[in-house]
Order: C-alpha cells, then structure tokens, then sequence
C-alpha cells in the first residue's frame, strides 16, 4: 500500500509540473483529446495499463528474489 500512495504522488507530483511550467500547451493537449475518438483513447488507456501492470509485476518478483 506504502508503494501505492507513492506512486499516486509522484503521478500528481509530474501532472503539476507539466501544468506549472507548460500551462498553455497542456491546454492544448487537452483540446486535442476531443479529437480522437473514444474507442481509441480506451485502447490507448489498456495499453498502457498492460505496460504498467508489466512493469510492476518484473519489479515485484525480481524485488521478491532479492
């Protein structure tokens, strides 16, 4: 749970410093979300979700082994 909340505050802690040092091309980016449609932003999403869960699970088992 510790690793969690760690990792929830380094997403909130990158996600500020790209609105605090880019605030006009973050808008930007966010106006072109619109653009795509839903179902690809939903496969984007599991995509990365996949990747992540990946990332997670070699860390995990290769920090159990050690």
């Amino acid at each position: 749970m510790k690793e969690l909340i760690i990792a929830f505050g380094l997403f909130l802690f990158i996600e500020g410093i790209l609105y605090a040092i880019f605030p006009a091309k973050m808008k930007s980016m966010l106006r072109k979300l619109e653009l795509i449609s839903d179902s690809h932003l939903r496969m984007g999403g599991l995509i990365f979700m996949i990747i992540g869960f990946i990332i997670i699970y070699f860390k995990m088992s290769w920090y159990d082994k050690n």
